[in-house]
């Protein structure tokens, strides 16, 4: 009965640990009521949130000048004069804007470099997207944090520089203009960036460097903030993803580092119509403001001359502190690693504490719970898309039930685990299978200390649960107590990492949260290991795992909070004068059926010329549509020659209707040299926005209903076939075409080029808008002359 008590206990400080380290990752209470104004008032930030997310305000919308209009008038109210950059970059993407940025300096005592705050104010286009979270909540934390600066009369060297960033969403392309063009760039030292990926949840520090990051860690750490979130592998990770921000610009072109914080909990809600002030929770953005209000009275004051280093530093949060240390101890606490494991297995040997047979046994649990936990979950998630389709519309690969899942697939992945370590009647067999798992995880951190060194700090649980073992061998006592204390750095290190990764990656990657839980689990078998009738507690977390299944599908269905994404454009060929209906969508509803039947063609004719997508979408269905009186653009060919072995071009593309992007597609991979779009050149840096799909030339985002002018040269051997895309955002709103409106519980797919209204065209010169060349004109002047003359001969 004792150790049936020791059981719960230790299950019970577990949890209360476990409670404690993610309720303390984040500020848990705000200010509901006015705070000092010496201070950060979530309160205030939220009503600026408010404003901002009114309606959207992507680039090129009516609302885009409201919301940039408004934040002038913010900051000139904090008496800080602003400026507004505007103009036209390209990116090396073909991502084709003219942004318009706002920029406000405050000047320091004594400057060394400038310190800059950075957000960006325009919202997702295609989806309708009131951008709250994303970046309204950037935005809001960085003017509530400086007005509480100014009010203090905080005393600091450092210019600080204030920019609200435009066209992030379409390429980074407002980031590339300041950095590119701006002269106050070149006074940068460090920036700090606020961005977001969903609505709610812990914002994590990612941090952006060129080379090593130890000064980097040093100067956060010395910054102090309250509720540091962050570690050396999230940063590994994140390189590798295709998501990108302002803050990348400036790393790459700039050769400026910086730190982001952003949240992305709720990533359902990331670039949609959800992303709105009622989703976004306030904890989140205390959490924001609790990073910078630290921060902007350390850097207003610190040197921030050279945050370049050769060298590197692992680092990890604990609850209210950041810890960190070189590079150089992976190696050392390896082998100290290994060195404490070889001696208390061998001492354990020689004791009898442990047995060679039991030990080699170990790895029979070990490997079963392992392939057992992890084939179960990634067959098991592929059963529940089929059996749960509409969970395929959402394209950010975490859906709304999403959280129940996890824990349903962690609580079964523990009792698999139970199953496979029950006890055959032995005293404490788990100090002898716990020699497997600490084997394997010795050959992970191996591999961690040769290829993802950021990963270095994974080698702690595995000494802290070395010393658990050693603890036995040497007294032959397993005290619950102290292994609890030794359970801490795998609850506070491990175990986010299970939350995390299925949040920020999707849930295609559960197995992955299995496989972790299995490998945490194994490292704390001198607590679990010891519970008695492991069937028991087995089916415990079967029953655990069954409710949140049970919970998951009575949310799986859409609802108007939580509401399906569904797609809809119209395409007119105005080559063959014909149009179509075509959505992305798998799964068509109600609203899609309205216009595309119910059995509706495949759309694959319509994917020649691939729109970007951040998933790769492409049209699935299409259906015949009225034809309609949509007015194309002029096209015309300002030059049309030869010079040497190049056949040169200019042409320019005017709107004879309200629209918002042009894509320009190249057909016969003919060599585009010398590229210029509206007078500008790509700039190159290596962003992951808006990624070069196959045979894109350039998209062109439209803001005052410019045209777009090409320059550019092909080979004179090669033939000129490029198509022309042109989009308007206002399928719903269309005069020319009457739709009904969306049902509640539906909103917009985001990702894609959604709601719009588009003329698909070949690129190509007609008599009309051939625009001669003064050698033609000669050649016409003098044939026309002659032809005169004949016909007065004739006559």
């Amino acid at each position: 009965m004792r150790k049936n008590n020791t059981s719960i206990y230790s299950l019970l400080v577990l949890v209360a640990l476990l409670f404690g380290i993610f309720f303390f990752m984040m500020p848990q209470s705000y200010d509901q009521t006015e705070a000092p104004l010496s201070e950060f008032s979530t309160k205030r930030a939220l009503a600026t949130v408010k404003e901002i997310s009114k309606k959207p305000h992507f680039i090129g919308s009516k609302n885009h000048e409201v919301v940039a209009n408004y934040l002038q008038k913010e900051l000139q109210n904090l008496g800080l004069e602003t400026s507004v950059q505007e103009g036209f970059t390209m990116t090396e993407k073909g991502t084709l804007v003219k942004s318009k940025n706002i920029v406000t300096t405050i000047k320091g005592s004594k400057n060394t470099k400038a310190l800059l705050l950075l957000s960006h104010y325009d919202s997702a286009p295609h989806s309708y997207s009131k951008g709250a979270s994303d970046d309204a909540s950037g935005i809001a934390a960085i003017l509530e944090n400086v007005r509480a600066f100014l009010h203090n009369k905080t005393p600091h060297k450092n210019d600080i520089i204030i920019l609200f960033t435009d066209a992030e969403e379409l390429g980074l392309n407002g980031a590339a203009l300041f950095v590119t063009e701006h002269k106050l760039s070149k006074e940068v030292g460090l920036v700090l960036n606020f961005e977001a990926r969903g609505s709610s949840g812990p914002s994590y520090m990612l941090m952006e460097t060129n080379d090593g990051n130890a000064k980097m860690v040093d100067a956060f750490k010395a910054g102090n903030v309250s509720y540091p979130v962050s570690n050396s592998l999230m940063y590994s990770i994140y390189k590798m993803l295709p998501n990108d921000t302002d803050l990348t610009v400036f790393r790459e072109r700039g050769k400026i580092q910086g730190f982001n914080f952003a949240f992305i909990d709720s990533h359902f809600n990331y670039h949609t119509a959800q992303d709105k002030y009622e989703n976004l929770d306030p904890k989140t953005l205390a959490h924001q403001g609790s990073y910078l209000f630290p921060l902007l009275n350390y850097f207003s004051n610190a040197d921030l001359t050279d945050f370049n280093s050769a060298d590197n530093k692992v680092y990890f949060n604990v609850p209210f502190s950041f810890v960190s240390y070189p590079f150089g101890w992976i190696l050392p606490m390896l082998i100290v690693a290994f060195g404490l494991f070889l001696l208390f297995v061998f001492v354990g040997l020689g004791k009898r504490a442990l047995r060679l047979d039991e030990i080699i046994k170990g790895f029979v649990p070990l490997l079963g719970s392992l392939v057992t936990a992890g084939v179960l979950t990634y067959v098991g998630w592929k059963l529940l898309l089929n059996f749960y389709p509409q969970y395929n519309d959402i394209l950010h690969g975490f859906t709304y039930n999403g959280h129940d899942y996890i824990y349903a697939f962690v609580s079964l992945t523990l009792a698999i685990c139970f199953l496979f370590y029950q006890n055959d009647g032995k005293r404490n067999p788990e100090m002898s299978q716990m020699v497997a798992p600490l084997f394997v995880w010795l050959l992970i951190n191996l591999g961690i200390a040769f290829k993802l060194q950021g990963a270095g700090f994974l080698i702690i649980p595995v000494i802290a649960s070395s010393l658990m073992l050693g603890f036995y061998v040497l007294t032959q006592k397993s005290g619950w107590i102290l292994n609890c204390l030794l359970a801490i750095p795998t609850l506070i290190i491990l175990v986010p990492f299970i939350q995390m990764f299925p949040i920020g990656l999707g849930l295609k990657i559960l197995f992955g949260s299995a496989v972790l839980t299995v490998l945490s689990f194994t490292l704390l078998l001198p607590i679990f290991g010891s519970y008695v009738k492991k069937g028991i507690w087995a089916i415990f977390f079967i029953l655990v795992s069954i409710g949140f299944f049970i919970k998951a599908h009575q949310t799986s269905d859409y609802t108007n909070e939580k509401a399906k994404p569904n797609s809809l454009v119209y395409i007119l060929d105005a080559d063959a004068n014909k149009t179509n209906w075509a959505t992305y969508d798998n799964n068509l509803d109600e609203w899609t059926k309205t216009y595309l039947g119910e059995k509706p063609k495949a759309a694959t004719t319509l994917n020649s010329n691939k729109l970007y997508s951040k998933y790769g979408s492409q049209y699935t269905f299409m259906a015949d549509a009225p034809l309609k009186n949509i007015q194309k653009p002029t096209i015309e060919f300002l030059r049309d020659t030869i010079k040497g072995n190049q056949h040169l071009y200019k042409i320019k593309i005017t709107p004879n209707r309200g629209v918002n992007r042009y894509d320009v597609f190249v057909n016969n991979n003919s060599q585009i040299n010398n590229l210029k779009a509206n007078g500008v050149k790509p700039i190159d840096f290596k962003s992951n926005i808006a990624s070069k799909t196959l045979g894109k030339l350039l998209t062109y985002y439209v803001v005052g209903n410019l045209p777009l002018e090409l320059e550019f040269s092909i080979s004179n051997s090669q033939k000129l076939d490029l198509d022309l895309v042109e989009s308007s955002f206002d399928l719903l709103a269309n005069p020319s075409i009457k739709m009904t409106r969306r049902k509640l519980g539906m909103i917009p797919t985001p990702f894609v080029l959604n709601d719009a209204v588009i003329i698909k065209q070949k690129l190509k010169p007609s008599p009309k808008t051939l625009v001669k060349t003064p050698a033609m004109r000669n050649y016409y002047e003098r044939r026309d002359t002659l032809n005169v003359a004949v016909d007065s001969l004739k006559r």
